[in-house]
């Protein structure tokens, strides 16, 4: 039996791989269709987090001779600087260049995010590396940004991995961290699927894990907070949307519905007219 498949009582084997690992083979061509129904929900995070600040005057404010240089922490897909371009970021930065440097441990995350770029992005450098072990000769970057891109680093390697995002900021520059706290669907239902399925996996990092790694990297963060839901009539879509949040397509919708702590959340979740998931995030900013 794979590692992916289930025992006969309906729940997955224990010798599944951990967090990390899970997440990583959800990042590859194999997993498009996962990826594509995620983000039938998951792109309103993006377009919450890009209405929520005027990041066109960060990236004036920090750039030097008409360029930016930027790195895109865990870069996914490139979600959020597609809808800063679709938002007209080029037209707000008049002429401003932003070079990116695109950083994520996955080959076809890279590429994917690659793509996605045009002006007033042009991409630049690679790093095929988790975020804590990016070379320290990288660096002097205009602005570093993380946008719901830190979850699947180990509490144990938080402080390291986020001390090394602080470092690559010039002085003068800006950082940001978009992350949901533990009160958010996100953080609440994969507690709950890791309770229920893999309860040796590494639990996802918060929000508030991350302003505390920030502060003991030397930064105190301001921090604005968002609420927004995001809701689905489709059963398909929503399990999806679920197998993604937890890296883990091997359980059902139906037999999550059946599980008893998870299956009560996804309770108070249902409407008559489908699904309904309520996100609480912080946006995390910090000046070098």
């Amino acid at each position: 039996m794979s590692t992916t498949e289930q025992s006969e009582t309906g729940r997955p084997d224990a010798d599944r791989p951990d967090t990390f690992q899970r997440s990583l083979a959800h990042w590859a061509e194999e997993g498009r269709a996962g990826m594509e129904s995620f983000y039938a929900l998951a792109s309103e995070d993006y377009r919450q987090m890009v209405a929520a600040r005027n990041w066109a005057a960060d990236l004036r404010r920090v750039a030097r001779d008409g360029r930016v240089r930027a790195l895109d922490v865990a870069c996914g897909s490139g979600k959020f600087p597609a809808e800063l371009m679709r938002r007209g970021l080029d037209d707000a930065l008049a002429g401003t260049t932003v070079e990116v440097d695109l950083l994520d441990p996955s080959a076809f995350s890279i590429s994917e995010a690659r793509s996605v770029l045009g002006p007033p992005f042009v991409a630049a450098a690679e790093h095929e590396v988790r975020l804590q072990d990016l070379d320290p000769s990288h660096g002097d970057y205009d602005v570093a940004w993380a946008t719901h891109a830190l979850y699947a680093i180990p509490p144990a390697e938080l402080d390291a991995g986020v001390a090394r995002m602080v470092e690559a900021v010039r002085p003068g520059g800006f950082g940001a961290v978009v992350q949901a706290t533990t009160t958010s669907h996100y953080l609440r239902f994969a507690e709950l699927f890791r309770a229920a399925y893999s309860p040796t996996s590494t639990p996802f990092t918060s929000a508030e894990q991350v302003a505390e790694s920030l502060v003991a990297a030397g930064v105190t963060p301001s921090v604005g907070m968002l609420r927004y839901t995001v809701s689905s009539p489709s059963r398909d879509v929503v399990e999806g949307f679920l197998q993604r949040c937890a890296f883990d397509d091997s359980v059902s919708l139906e037999t999550m519905e059946s599980d008893g702590p998870l299956g009560e959340y996804l309770a108070g979740c249902r409407e008559p007219g489908g699904y309904r998931f309520t996100q609480d995030v912080h946006v995390l900013t910090w000046e070098a």
